[in-house]
């Protein structure tokens, strides 16, 4: 049986496995900062660890959850919020001219690809938040203020 084990600020696959009277721990990827198993995770796996059989529908259930917004100092919350500020701050040194004085065409529609990604992914959530607002409490840009402040 597969499970996930933090080690440090990482997560890891990890698989049990019996040589004799030990049982040995046989590491099968590295998650990341986050514990979530993606395509890239399950091809990596499966090519380096062919014999180790897996329930990867059972696997992904249990550990690609969201972030758990209930607890606001929880280390995930504060990575998150840190993170979009972060993005915030990048995207805002990005400018048209930038992209047309790239040597790069390709590099430039791809990043024109990712941002409209992002726009989509934002409005997709910004939705989500705006019909949950009773679970959500207030959330809303005013309330910006409010949380850096504190």
């Amino acid at each position: 049986m597969a499970f996930v084990r933090r080690k440090g600020n990482s997560f890891y696959l990890v698989h049990n496995v019996r040589r004799g009277d030990k049982v040995r721990q046989l590491h099968l990827a590295r998650l990341g900062q986050r514990a979530r198993i993606t395509d890239d995770v399950v091809k990596e796996v499966s090519k380096k660890h062919p014999f180790v059989e897996l329930n990867w529908r059972a696997l992904r259930d249990q550990f690609n959850h969201a972030v758990n917004l209930a607890d606001p100092n929880s280390p995930a919350v504060r990575r998150l919020i840190s993170s979009l500020r972060a993005l915030n701050l990048e995207l805002a040194d990005v400018s048209p001219p930038l992209l047309r004085i790239s040597e790069s065409p390709v590099v430039a529609r791809e990043l024109l690809v990712q941002l409209r990604l992002l726009q989509s992914t934002v409005q997709v959530k910004l939705e989500q938040f705006g019909r949950g607002r009773a679970r959500y409490g207030n959330a809303n840009p005013q309330g910006r203020a409010r949380w850096r402040q504190s």
